[in-house]
């Protein structure tokens, strides 16, 4: 028995005590009294007492002293051992002689009297079940002798329902109520019956359930049968859930009971999710009212909630009963006065016009189809896919059918449902065209997704394009924007320059008809080298406008930010919305915002959420088995271990990726693979090895184009180049970098660029001036893996340079980030640079580290000009927050104002390590 250790004790007690005692046991139907019962019993039992069972039976209920006869039958053997007043007593009522009718008085007394008999030799337990249902007379007469139990070896029993009056209600029985489970009790003694439910669907039964053991313990086979195709606009528009007879039984009488209008108003209420028990003041939104329904919460089925004063349901199995109950041209009327109800509320007004129209009708099926374009914008694309289809449904034309059929395959794809996806595609375009565009998008998108299959899926969609183009398409049309950025996101994991000029040229020929976000991953997905410049800007136009743009088209905006390094300020917002995606369903959009928070949160230096945030998103798309997404979130966890120094997982994951990857043309993840390398072979202080993978990315002197990682490593290749005596294409490459405005396209490009061309000038008056263009960039604090690394460069320069004690400030800095970062193999090549200053590397980075990362964090971004609001945006925190945090920093650095922050931060090292 799992959750009723409580009444256990009572019951052990109960029976244990010296003397006669009487003890009534009430709850709701299902709630385990009747385990309870049969627990005292055995405990009685063990105890040699003798049980004597009984139950009332409602369909006794109106013959006198039948309940009685049942319980003293097994005892009538006795009664002619009784006296005669008392042995007459028992004949008349049991109908063996005629005579005046006993009171109450005189017949418990003879009862009490029986009862001492029969536990002369034995105690007795008498234990009634459903006492609810026991006959008036008897009634009366078992809570005169239930009061009159003391000094007896007699012990009574009575289980009741509480949810219907009974004469036990003033018997003045002492009373052990029996209350819901425990939400942890619930979910242990579901587990340990229905082990392996789906976490949704034990999440339902939960809630349906609210601690009755009964529903736990039938409704998981129902549900698990029934509702694999539950979804969140279900909950909105509520439909109850099946529920098996014995379920049913509990409250369908009584709601059947009712008048046709009472009826009609709960089913009203239940279909729009009125609240239900426990739960029923924290139900969304506005429900319908409930009204003249008195007759309902007279019959136990409907409570008021206290605040409200409204009717909510007394528990949800009532409220499934009655949607359950109803016929469907009931459930359909119920629907059509609720979708007037909620004419102003566009989602719900939809939910019930869905339910309640049979018939074709357009306009209802574009009040679905708005319904889903807000949904999808709002992160509820399972509740899209719904509505879209229920239109589809409804349209009137073949044209509109096909058309939102493919709208919903299109937002099934995003979630992950591929296999839904292609249903749908069928649904709406029937048999031999399997060249349709919605055709093309799912075949070709679930092929990508699944398999990583970039060239077929490329020949199809540049021929699905071509022939809109050729067919004369002259006006924006939602598939070909569709297909085209398909073609754009195979484009960029091809990574090959001949698939992306044909693109380009493919774009150009369709000109207007190009949306413009898809002109945004055009110029960043591909070659942000040669077509960058802007890009940034244009993400910031374009997420102006958030709140009209569907949730794929804001993480492929991110995608591009991304690629010009400045997702950090859009990360909130992936933040805010990411868990949304994942709850309604959204899968394959959760996965790329997970994984586009991961990482930004290698970027700016949060090594161990990226970790977490990466095994996450490894997770997911593992589950539904995502082979492109797997391998891409592979790559870069191989990436990060081998920033920190990881390289035995480093190699292996980028061997698992190079494997899948390679043969299948998938460019883009075998540049990640020679990323790992180059930065793994670093790591090592490997720098040959790190020169050989960096130019398998791009050779030196120029930036392969189409190939995303070849700006990306531009610090990699010259720091490998320097140190393997090849100072000329390490300078050759730094003034490529130059050269083609690396530092116009992003944050990151310009600070990697200006370091590369610092650590490979030959003037000191270039160098020093490159060095403090790196080192004092707004954006430096943003990127703090390349900015130690900088400072490392810079203060071997230095030390060599200018001597020991000019190089220590740098060092300091390179080794309390390297050590904050959690990078080992960095953090000693700065402190062996460190100790070579004649410096103690401990104590240099010591008091930088007094500092929290966060602290030392936020005090550098203050220092480089950023206000309160500005650094809680760049680091995810409210602006009271860094506040706060800042109030910490001064006392540690010694200052009282803001404008003292960057000297400090400065002199604190310099000083330590005179």
């Amino acid at each position: 028995m799992v959750g009723r250790e409580s009444e256990q004790g009572v019951l052990s007690a109960f029976v244990t005590d010296a003397g006669g005692r009487s003890l009534v046991l009430r709850g709701d139907t299902g709630v385990g009294k009747s385990a309870l019962l049969e627990h005292v019993a055995d405990l009685a039992a063990a105890e040699k007492y003798r049980v004597i069972r009984a139950a009332g039976v409602e369909a006794e209920s109106e013959l006198p002293f039948a309940g009685l006869h049942q319980f003293l039958y097994p005892l009538l053997s006795s009664i002619d051992r009784l006296d005669d007043v008392h042995r007459k007593v028992f004949d008349v009522v049991f109908g063996r002689s005629e005579g005046t009718p006993p009171s109450v008085m005189t017949l418990g007394i003879a009862v009490l009297d029986l009862l001492s008999l029969a536990a002369s030799q034995k105690p007795l337990l008498l234990v009634l079940d459903d006492g609810q249902w026991l006959d008036a007379s008897s009634t009366e007469v078992c809570g005169f002798v239930g009061r009159r139990l003391t000094g007896s070896s007699v012990k009574l029993v009575v289980v009741l329902r509480s949810d219907l009056p009974s004469g036990f209600d003033t018997a003045a029985l002492p009373e052990l109520p029996v209350t819901t489970l425990t939400e942890k009790a619930s979910e242990q003694l579901l587990d340990m019956h229905h082990p392996g439910l789906d976490p949704r669907i034990r999440r339902l039964v939960l809630d349906e359930a609210q601690g009755n053991p009964l529903a736990l313990l039938e409704l998981p086979p129902y549900v698990r049968g029934n509702r694999a195709g539950h979804t969140p606009e279900e909950r909105l528009g509520y439909t109850g859930i099946p529920l098996p007879l014995r379920l049913q039984h509990v409250y369908g009488a009584r709601i059947e009971a009712l008048g046709n209008a009472v009826r009609a108003e709960l089913l009203r209420g239940a279909l729009d999710g009125v609240g239900a028990g426990a739960a029923a003041g924290h139900t969304r939104g506005t429900r319908y009212r409930m009204v003249d329904a008195d007759e309902a919460a007279a019959c136990g089925l409907l409570d008021i909630e206290p605040l409200s004063g409204d009717f909510v349901f007394r528990h949800p199995l009532v409220r499934s009963t009655v949607v359950q109950i109803a016929t469907p041209n009931e459930r359909r009327a119920a629907h059509a006065v609720l979708a007037q109800v909620h004419r102003d509320d566009l989602e719900r007004r939809a939910t019930h016009l869905a339910a309640s129209t049979i018939d074709p009708d357009e306009q209802v099926a574009a009040t679905l189809e708005a319904a889903a374009d807000l949904a999808t914008r709002r992160g509820g694309s399972l509740a899209a896919v719904a509505w879209l289809t229920r239109a589809a449904e409804l349209s009137e034309s073949h044209e509109e059918r096909s058309r939102r059929l493919g709208s919903a395959a299109y937002i099934a794809g995003h979630s992950g449902q591929m296999d839904q996806a292609q249903q749908l595609v069928r649904s709406g375009t029937g048999p031999g065209t399997d060249d349709s565009p919605a055709s093309v998008i799912m075949s070709c998108y679930a092929a990508f997704l699944e398999d990583g299959d970039v060239r077929s899926s490329q020949r199809e969609v540049f021929a699905a394009i071509e022939s809109m183009r050729d067919n004369g398409v002259r006006e924006p049309d939602e598939m070909l924007s569709r297909l085209v950025d398909l073609l754009l996101a195979i484009n960029q994991y091809a990574s090959d320059e001949t698939a992306w000029e044909r693109a380009h040229q493919l774009l150009d020929d369709l000109g207007d008809l190009v949306p413009s976000p898809s002109r945004v991953y055009q110029d960043s997905w591909g070659d942000v080298v040669r077509r960058g410049a802007g890009v940034h800007e244009r993400v910031e136009h374009a997420f102006a406008g958030l709140h009209d743009l569907e949730p794929w088209n804001v993480t492929w905006l991110c995608v591009a930010a991304y690629h010009v390094d400045t997702l950090s300020q859009y990360r909130p917002h992936l933040q805010r919305a990411v868990d949304r995606e994942v709850e309604t369903g959204a899968v394959s959009t959760a996965m790329l915002m997970l994984h586009l928070i991961m990482l930004d949160q290698i970027a700016v230096g949060e090594w161990d959420e990226a970790e977490r945030t990466g095994q996450r998103c490894l997770e997911l798309a593992t589950t539904h088995r995502l082979g492109l997404f797997v391998h891409n979130i592979q790559a870069y966890l191989g990436l990060l271990a081998a920033l920190r120094g990881q390289v035995d997982r480093a190699r292996e994951l980028q061997a698992v990726v190079d494997a899948w990857a390679r043969p299948r043309g998938i460019g883009f993840l075998t540049q990640i693979a020679d990323a790992i390398g180059t930065a793994a072979a670093l790591a090592e202080g490997d720098y040959e090895a790190a020169y050989l993978h960096a130019i398998g990315i791009t050779p030196p002197g120029s930036f392969e184009p189409y190939a995303h990682q070849a700006s990306r490593t531009l610090l990699d290749l010259v720091e490998a180049a320097l140190h393997t005596g090849r100072a000329e294409q390490a300078r050759r490459h730094a003034l490529a970098a130059r050269d083609a405005d690396l530092p116009d396209i992003s944050p990151r490009l310009a600070l990697i660029t200006y370091g590369a061309l610092a650590m490979t000038a030959t003037d000191p008056a270039e160098a020093d001036e490159m060095y403090d263009r790196a080192e004092n960039h707004p954006a430096g604090t943003g990127f703090p893996f390349e900015l130690a690394r900088i400072h490392l460069a810079h203060g071997i320069r230095l030390r060599h340079t200018q001597g020991r004690k000019a190089a220590r400030l740098s060092l300091t800095q390179a080794a309390a980030t390297f050590e904050r970062l959690g990078a080992p193999t960095w953090t000693e090549r700065a402190r062996a640079e460190l100790r070579a200053t004649g410096a103690s590397a401990l104590a240099s980075s010591a008091h930088l580290a007094a500092l929290t990362w966060q602290e030392r964090r936020i005090a550098d971004l203050a220092a480089g000009g950023l206000t309160n609001k500005e650094i809680g945006e760049r680091m995810h925190l409210s602006p009271r927050t860094v506040s706060s945090h800042l109030y910490r920093v001064f006392p540690k650095l010694g200052i009282t104002s803001r404008a003292a922050l960057r000297d400090a931060l400065g002199k604190l090292a310099g000083d330590r390590t005179v």
